[in-house]
């Protein structure tokens, strides 16, 4: 085999060309290519000995770990689906997940487990959850009754005999991605095998990530960006170095330790790293930095650009519904540090009037991604797929006349213009999403937390910009009409309980009800924003 079509494949012609070479780190832990792709075969092999069919899905709700990587790689050589889980997620938050695509499997930590049980009862699909230690007084072989799913053990999976897994090709679904969305529940992009090694092909190419590379992998899995970490160096036969950090301190020694030729980051963390002394050794390795998930600061990029003068930046734009659409050249970036730059290779990026119709220069309009990489639409949700991703017209840019069979495109939401040259620039979003830290946020998922708190009457949450957040989350509530006093502070506690960090809100106001409504009888989210940057400009 000397070329990937498939996902798992990326594993499997590394292995071929370089069997020795480092394909993982952790701490002082290394798996080599061989190593690793004989892992992805045996986790394969005991997913068919539980009798997965095809395209089922598997969940795996877990840390950055070996673990993680082979059971990402190994569900897809199996012929099944693979759901990466944030770890940040709360139990129920997981469950929605599992329910919502029907996952057959689970993978998991026995400390993580246990947080789940009572959420699990839930999960009516679900079949067998794989433990990657032995759980504290279970049968130490073979599948043990837990509730009443069948409780696995990571080693006795990877001890089954081999088997093939089920034949598939490049245009069946390989992964569900989970990304909040604006109607509060978070919505699972289906991408295929051609979607995700399409994009490992492309980014690696502009990038030049070759086999000499050693890349961070400092954003969770369970982002697209994060993944593309694993997939672009497996692609180039590159060594991928796995951090669970804590402090932004954390990434630079890291980064110091293994010598690092690429990182990609999220804004925030960017900030963070900027206002730190890197080690000079750093500066020595580093080829390039890469910036996704929001515009860098142009203070930010010029600071990092002095702490690692001989990197090069890159800065992209993507959206998981396509992965990745744009990036901009180093050498371009003196000269217009605020563009989403152009097209990566293999993907074409449109601007479009709501008619359909191709923008004049400097025309705001819908940016549009077409190409291999637009992915597979939303999980059981036709409402939602048909917003996003919808016919061309066919006279759109790249279609001609003769063409029969026509051809979907993800269109953004996002509102851009493009240069006489064919640069682009970011002008806002068109939904009410917040981006706080690198996540991508829906106001009502907040407001359905907190409403579940029984602790607020009418509440409404929108995003303020943040100097290091991107957007902090705001919200303003009313008290329940039952009761009068207002404890902010159990409040707050009840929703560092219930959210992910990045989820809390850094402030609840609570003013008297009820919340003024817009014409549809809906609580007006933008004059309720709009009337609070009033107050505080005043």
């Amino acid at each position: 085999m000397t070329e990937s079509t498939l996902l798992h494949e990326l594993i499997a012609v590394a292995a071929h060309r370089t069997p020795q070479a480092i394909a993982l780190t952790i701490g002082p832990a290394h798996v080599s290519y061989a190593d690793l792709s004989a892992s992805v075969t045996q986790f394969a092999s005991g997913l068919m000995g539980l009798g997965l069919a095809r395209s089922e899905r598997v969940a795996i709700y877990l840390e950055k770990r070996f673990e993680t990587v082979i059971a990402s790689f190994g569900a897809p050589a199996a012929g099944a689906v693979f759901v990466p889980v944030n770890p940040l997620l709360k139990p129920e938050q997981v469950a929605f997940i599992l329910r919502d695509c029907n996952v057959r499997v689970l993978v998991t930590s026995p400390e993580r487990l246990a947080l789940m049980k009572d959420a699990l009862a839930e999960c009516h699909d679900l079949r067998h959850v794989i433990v990657t230690d032995a759980v504290a007084g279970s049968a130490s072989a073979g599948a043990m009754v837990f509730a009443p799913l069948a409780l696995v053990n990571w080693s006795d999976l990877l001890a089954s005999p081999p088997q093939p897994g089920h034949r598939v090709i490049d245009t069946d679904m390989v992964a569900i991605l989970y990304t909040s969305g604006s109607t509060g529940k978070p919505k699972g992009v289906v991408l295929s095998h051609r979607n995700m090694v399409a994009g490992a092909k492309s980014v690696a190419s502009y990038l030049e990530n070759g086999a000499q590379d050693t890349l961070l992998a400092a954003l969770p899995l369970s982002f697209d960006a994060g993944f593309s970490q694993l997939t672009t160096a497996f692609h180039a036969g590159a060594r991928v170095v796995l951090l669970n950090y804590l402090m932004p301190r954390d990434v630079l020694k890291a980064m110091e330790r293994e010598g690092v030729t690429g990182l990609t980051a999220v804004p925030p963390l960017y900030i963070q790293l900027a206002q730190l002394e890197w080690p000079a050794a750093i500066n020595d390795k580093l080829r390039y930095f890469a910036n996704t998930g929001g515009r860098m600061p142009r203070e930010t990029l010029t600071a990092l650009r002095q702490r690692v003068p001989t990197a090069r930046p890159y800065l992209m734009y993507g959206l998981t519904e396509a992965f990745r659409s744009t990036y901009l050249p180093p050498q371009e970036v003196d000269r217009r540090p605020d563009s989403i730059g152009k097209a990566i290779p293999n993907a074409e990026i449109l601007v479009l009037r709501e008619d359909g119709s191709p923008c004049s220069p400097e025309e705001p309009g819908e940016l549009v991604h077409r190409g291999a990489l637009v992915g597979m639409g939303y999980w059981n949700d036709a409402e939602k797929t048909a917003e996003r991703y919808k016919l061309l017209a066919a006279d759109a840019p790249g279609r001609q006349a003769g063409l029969q069979l026509p051809e979907y495109a993800v269109f953004s939401g996002d509102t851009v213009r493009m240069d006489a040259e064919g640069f682009l620039y970011f002008i806002g979003r068109r939904d009410e999403m917040m981006k706080t830290s690198g996540y991508r946020v829906s106001p009502t998922e907040v407001e359905e937390i907190l409403y579940a708190t029984q602790m607020v009457g009418e509440c409404v949450a929108f995003g303020v910009d943040h100097p290091t957040l991107g957007h902090a989350i705001h919200v303003i509530a009313t008290k329940v009409v039952s009761t009068g006093a207002i404890d902010q502070n159990a409040l707050m506690a009840e929703c560092k309980a219930r959210m992910p960090a990045y989820m809390v809100p850094t402030g609840i106001e609570f003013v008297e009800g009820p919340l003024p409504r817009n014409p549809n009888g809906k609580i007006d989210r933008k004059l309720l924003s709009a009337e609070w940057a009033q107050r505080r400009a005043a």
